[in-house]
């Protein structure tokens, strides 16, 4: 008879790999059906083929690499998913909510952890912090109901910067009293050095990866990059006897708005993240606990349901309090409780440190009933959430309490592409442009005027290049190469024959010094097309922009397109994180100041002129890190001005190292209807 214990656990390197990634491939198969939360199916896994359950799979050393990997990449991806934006524009609420989240669980915990579980001040505290901090599980619920530019849905968005940041910090510092000696002025230098090195962070980070983004557009070099960066930014703060998630938390916030949320890089980080080091490391957690000690005595069990109740406890009341200081309804204070209750990342890294840290009588600081509490706690706060959530996003959108805000029909778009070196950044600003969740596809064409066989091959591979980019963030891209005797007439017929509302095309390449930005085919495509046109020439890298100057003539408003660059450009300046200045008529500027309050939450500055060509002034504030976008008009418009024929002759003058946008708004078609 085969003896199965003489082949597991497995010790093989190569078979352990093997056997985690058909986890990762089955597991949430699984559990999806289960609706169980993903987090909790790769944990229990691990937990199934470790050495507490069925001692399938040895815990070797590729766990503890992968798993620190693994922990340092949630917490950044966490904080690079941060919209800072929104945060600024509800600080007060994000702030009063986050630090009411934060004491309030804490002031719970410390009673729970003291008097009822009778432990010491440090692990009480400790474990208090972890009741504190949450993770947004069930915001994709309320985002699918269209909520999720409510007020108290952006309190506790912004919230959680607070939470986490305060519930890390606390672990730093206990981790930190166990790393050296904690004589009187231990706790001083502690956090001097915490301030010195977060300012290093702060101030060094972004401007070395500007630089970079820059001087390198490779995809996987830029990955590599900011792999480097995170984990140097971990590595210093062990140095200087802190946690290193601190450090991994830290330098995802300080590139948060160096790494749009659309672009490739993003999906690059996320995809690999979430493939392999993210579930790895859940996997390396379910094998360490130990499902035992409940069955030893009555404590384990205690502890757990202590630990439920206080943390869901404390996120109710930290949310009712908020929707008292507020003016909220009782909708919205149960929505704030379901987005906070949830626990996952932040709470499992403070659990799993605090068990790693060794007390002098040789037990763990956070004990085993403490982590399998965490996992009991993980599990139960994310099914509360997610039921909250679901049902108090259903009663709002019901009850018709949510504010109407103008919609945006998606529109079909058109990209020209000709010249190879423009691929990526034309591609970045459509990515930039398109709304969030559309089905529509992009849409990508070369115009060939010659089937020679070495024009049809470039055209090829600059077609290949934008379908690389539009694949590595899952954006579906039709191309077409068509052949055609002028070049402006094929790129008119392709928006006609397939009803393209937009075009995106790059600034005509000068081949002599007296020639135009402007060559010949604009005027034709003016002419031809009454669909918004984008003219492009971007100078650097997109998430290097710090700054975007909107200049638009007076009675812009009137035109039919005037809705759909305002929130193009909008979308723009959200996803890249930067300011954005208009500059125009004081008339056109309120109502642009009302849509995009209602949409994008954005840091905008309003910059009234008589509404003429303002490009003369503007040249003097420019600086080669921002982005320069002109709203023209076509010849005969209500908004045409004889200054707009000026433009590209100032472009020539004055900008010729600034990146450009320049949008020709769409018009009334020959049927009345608006492009």
């Amino acid at each position: 008879m085969i003896d199965l214990n003489s082949f597991f656990p497995i010790a093989d390197p190569t078979w352990i790999f093997f056997w985690v990634l058909c986890i990762i491939l089955f597991a949430p198969l699984l559990f999806n059906k289960l609706r169980l939360p993903h987090i909790i199916g790769m944990i229990l896994a691990g937990l199934l083929v470790g050495p507490n359950g069925l001692n399938i799979l040895e815990r070797d050393d590729s766990f503890e690499l992968f798993g620190k990997v693994g922990l340092y990449y949630i917490m950044f991806l966490a904080s690079l998913e941060i919209n800072l934006q929104e945060l600024k524009e509800y600080k007060v609420g994000a702030l009063t909510l986050g630090l009411l989240a934060f004491v309030v669980p804490i002031a719970l915990g410390m009673f729970t952890n003291l008097v009822i579980l009778d432990y010491n001040l440090v692990t009480a505290v400790l474990l208090a912090s972890m009741y504190a901090s949450y993770t947004l599980i069930s915001y994709p619920i309320v985002a699918r109901y269209g909520l999720s530019r409510l007020k108290c849905v952006n309190f506790v968005v912004g919230g959680t910067v607070i939470t986490d940041t305060l519930t890390l910090f606390v672990l730093a510092v206990v981790g930190g009293l166990f790393s050296g000696e904690s004589d009187g002025w231990f706790f001083v230098f502690l956090v001097l050095k915490l301030v010195l090195l977060t300012a290093v962070i702060v101030f060094f980070f972004p401007r070395l990866a500007r630089y970079f983004f820059r001087k390198y557009n490779d995809g996987t070099i830029q990955y590599i990059f900011v792999m480097a960066l995170l984990f140097l930014g971990a590595g210093m703060m062990e140095l200087v006897g802190m946690e290193g998630i601190l450090g991994a938390f830290i330098t995802g916030l300080v590139l948060n708005r160096l790494i749009p949320h659309s672009s490739p890089l993003m999906r690059r980080i996320d995809f690999i993240g979430n493939a392999v080091f993210i579930p790895y490391f859940l996997i390396g957690v379910g094998m360490i606990i130990n499902v035992k000690v409940l069955f030893t005595g009555g404590g384990a069990l205690v502890v757990m349901i202590a630990m439920v109740l206080t943390a869901l406890s404390g996120k109710w009341l930290a949310s009712w309090l908020t929707a008292k200081a507020f003016r909220m309804n009782r909708d919205e204070q149960m929505l704030m409780f379901g987005l906070s209750s949830s626990q996952a990342a932040a709470t499992l890294a403070a659990a799993l440190v605090g068990h790693g840290i060794m007390l002098p009588n040789g037990e763990p600081l956070l004990n085993d009933d403490v982590l399998n509490g965490t996992i009991l706690l993980i599990l139960v706060s994310c099914i509360v959430s997610s039921i909250t959530a679901d049902r108090m996003s259903r009663r709002i959108t019901v009850s018709g309490s949510v504010s109407d805000k103008p919609v945006t029909v998606s529109k079909k778009t058109l990209l020209a592409l000709a010249n190879p070196n423009m691929v990526d950044k034309l591609m970045d600003l459509a990515l930039l442009l398109r709304k969030e969740n559309t089905k529509i596809p992009l849409s990508a064409v070369t115009v060939v005027m010659d089937e020679e066989e070495r024009q049809m091959g470039a055209a090829r591979k600059v077609l290949d290049s934008a379908a690389q980019i539009a694949a590595s963030v899952n954006v579906p891209l039709l191309t077409k190469l068509r052949l055609t005797t002028n070049l402006s007439h094929g790129i008119i017929h392709e928006m006609k024959e397939n009803d393209y509302r937009e075009l995106i095309v790059g600034f005509h390449q000068k081949e002599t010094a007296n020639d135009s930005f402007l060559g010949g085919v604009l005027p034709e495509l003016l002419n031809g097309l009454s669909s918004q046109i984008i003219m492009a020439r971007i100078m650097m890298p997109l998430n290097t922009i710090r700054r975007i100057h909107i200049t638009f003539p007076g009675k812009a408003e009137f035109e039919a397109g005037f809705e759909n660059w305002v929130d193009e450009t909008a979308r723009m300046a959200s996803g890249l994180g930067c300011s954005v200045s208009y500059h125009g008529h004081p008339d056109t500027m309120r109502l642009i100041a009302e849509r995009v309050s209602a949409n994008d939450k954005i840091d905008a500055g309003y910059f009234p002129t008589d509404g003429g060509n303002d490009l003369k002034r503007l040249s003097q504030i420019i600086k080669p890190d921002h982005l320069l976008v002109i709203v023209s008009a076509r010849k005969g418009s209500i908004s045409f001005r004889p200054s707009l024929d000026h433009v590209f002759t100032q472009l020539q003058r004055d900008y010729q190292e600034t990146s450009v946008l320049l949008i020709y708004p769409g018009g009334y078609s020959a049927d009345g209807d608006a492009n």
